[in-house]
């Protein structure tokens, strides 16, 4: 493809001083674990929270949907905005907006107002998370330092989900739940310095125009979409709902359109022509439906089924969590034939694997038959997520390195929201029979993710 030949510039006039590669690889590597962080404070604080705030079912549910609904609107335009007009720029811009948002928390006094904060916290995350990945590329372009780079930035997101619930219960535990946004408050804003330190500026040689109409149709239909998924887990059959759906495939087709006929879009469309590019993207969305989503609903369903506290529940998913960080590390060890495009394939094939392994747990068991499974599975999400992350910026240009990471990471949060929506109307169609309707979402969840496997297959023999 000839855009691949593109070349962009730095802000400023020399490269990366060798000596602060390691620490711009720090400060993004620790910026991403803890967006992932904050992303988990209401699974082990959300009980606290809600009855401080007095949040129903509802209102719960919207606080827990809030930060993967700011993700999921910010991705793609905050790694569009990096790209034309400074990554480092948009990246300290999000932790400012996340620390602002985080911080706010404090004083927040309605469930409302926090979902609002998570909103914020999420649109905040997704310019760290696009512009983070698009950073490492610019700063090291030998194909060898970038794979060990986006190994390292795969462990960080199991770092993040690892740490984060278990932090966020002990903080809640000894000083209160305000105090867990108080303290990664402070995180956020200790590594905007660090970014200001540490990070070079990159941007492309050329930046393009706002894409106004593009941001907007997206913006709003992800909204409508997401929106109507998390209304769907109390009843999927209600007008709004569907209202919710309709309207926002109807705004994201809208966005295709408007994407197809400009001459400069926010993204690209004739990069779907590419088999890697393609296949990074479905790989994304299908480890969203399938082991993120199933594995993050874990600690609900041990609670629900057995009566195990969330900090045990937190606990339990660093089985899931722990191993995806380690293997996401021991990623930069494989062969030279574990190219990228295999790795997606088997992560995928073994993620299945391990969501079906976790299933058929009886009313008298404990979370210890979900352990094997949950082993397996992180194991293979780390490999599949340093897989992912190389091959989100080695598919498209250069100057366009955030906007792949933003399409990729936004095509993993959309599947996130899918498969947590179709888990928990499983669950709760069971009634009071927890563990029936977990073993119907992990058979689900396993198919989605060995369909998602055929399909990047496919994908990759697609030609650019």
């Amino acid at each position: 493809m000839a855009d691949l030949q593109n070349t962009e510039t730095l802000a400023a006039p020399m490269p990366c001083p060798v000596e602060k590669t390691g620490a711009a690889l720090a400060v993004v590597s620790l910026a991403t674990a803890l967006v992932l962080a904050v992303f988990t404070i209401p699974l082990t604080t959300l009980g606290t929270t809600s009855a401080a705030l007095g949040s129903g079912a509802g209102g719960q549910a919207w606080i827990l949907s809030g930060m993967p609904l700011g993700c999921a609107i910010g991705l793609l335009p905050g790694g569009a905005l990096g790209d034309d007009y400074g990554r480092r720029r948009v990246f300290n811009a999000g932790l400012a907006v996340l620390a602002l948002a985080l911080g706010a928390g404090l004083f927040v006094s309605s469930t409302g107002g926090l979902i609002v904060l998570r909103v914020l916290q999420g649109v905040g995350g997704a310019a760290v998370m696009a512009c983070g990945l698009g950073l490492l590329a610019k700063i090291f372009p030998v194909p060898a330092d970038r794979a060990h780079s986006t190994a390292i930035w795969a462990a960080a997101l199991g770092g993040g989900v690892a740490v984060g619930p278990i932090f966020a219960a002990f903080v809640d535990s000894l000083a209160g739940w305000r105090a867990v946004y108080g303290l990664e408050a402070l995180l956020a804003a200790a590594l905007v310095v660090g970014g200001i330190c540490f990070l070079p500026e990159s941007k492309a040689e050329k930046a393009r125009p706002v894409d106004f109409a593009g941001t907007l149709t997206l913006g709003v239909g992800m909204a409508a979409l997401l929106s109507g998924m998390t209304e769907a887990r109390a009843d999927p059959a209600r007008p709004l709902v569907v209202a919710l759906l309709v309207g926002g495939a109807v705004l994201l087709c809208s966005f295709v359109v408007i994407e197809y006929r400009k001459r400069q879009p926010m993204l690209d469309l004739s990069l779907f022509r590419r088999g890697d590019f393609t296949g990074a993207i479905l790989g994304a969305f299908f480890s969203g439906t399938g082991v993120l989503a199933i594995m993050s609903f874990v600690p609900t369903v041990l609670h629900r089924a057995y009566g195990t506290s969330p900090i045990v529940g937190a606990f339990v998913l660093l089985a899931w969590s722990a191993m995806t960080a380690i293997a996401a590390l021991l990623a930069k060890r494989l062969p030279d034939w574990a190219t990228p495009d295999r790795v997606i394939v088997a992560g995928l094939l073994a993620c299945g694997a391990g969501q079906a392994a976790t299933g058929f747990a009886g009313p008298d068991g404990s979370f210890v038959h979900f352990l094997p499974g949950m082993l397996l599975a992180g194991s293979a999400n780390g490999l599949l997520n340093a897989a992912l992350g190389q091959q989100a910026i080695d598919s498209v240009p250069p100057e366009r390195a955030a906007m792949g990471s933003g399409a990729n990471n936004t095509a993993r949060y959309l599947g996130s929201a899918t498969g947590l929506t179709l888990a928990a109307v499983l669950v709760a169609h069971a009634g009071d029979d927890v563990l029936h309707g977990w073993n119907v979402a992990v058979i689900v969840s396993a198919t989605l993710t060995l369909l998602g496997a055929v399909g990047v297959i496919a994908a990759q023999r697609l030609r650019g």
